[in-house]
């Protein structure tokens, strides 16, 4: 009796499988190969470009030497990489720039790190009123009518 339910259960499971696969085996064998999508070319005044870096907000602050090392030795290590990025031949100029953004990013988040909790709150606040001015200056771009 314990076979045939094992037997029964079995059956509907993998009919249960065949029927969730199906259809994506029919799709696999009937369609052709799709060309592969050619990357979208932007005009220059779609998405204007930033050529001013972010501002500094970390500047102004008294680290202590603890931190200052931290941070300097962050710097160093992405500074190294950034320069291997830069040397890369085998990037395209979008990748190299997506890299170097992402290097970007990730230093300001490890010297984030070091900071302690006056400082962080002091750099909190420097980035909602620097999004705030960003945001009202889009809105005033874009409500003229």
């Amino acid at each position: 009796m314990s076979k045939k339910r094992f037997a029964k259960r079995m059956a509907v499971a993998v009919g249960f499988f065949f029927l969730c696969a199906a259809p994506g085996l029919t799709r696999a064998q009937s369609s052709p190969p799709s060309p592969a999508p050619t990357p979208r070319k932007t005009s220059p005044a779609a998405r204007p470009k930033k050529n001013t870096p972010p501002p500094d907000d970390f500047a102004g602050f008294q680290y202590t030497d603890e931190q200052q090392a931290r941070i300097d030795q962050i710097h160093q290590d992405v500074k190294s990489r950034r320069d291997a990025v830069v040397k890369d031949e085998k990037l395209t100029a979008e990748q190299r720039d997506a890299m170097l953004a992402g290097y970007q990013r990730m230093e300001r988040s490890q010297v984030y790190k070091v900071l302690n909790s006056q400082q962080r709150k002091e750099v909190l606040r420097r980035i909602r009123a620097r999004q705030a001015a960003e945001q009202a200056e889009q809105n005033k771009q874009s409500s003229p009518k």
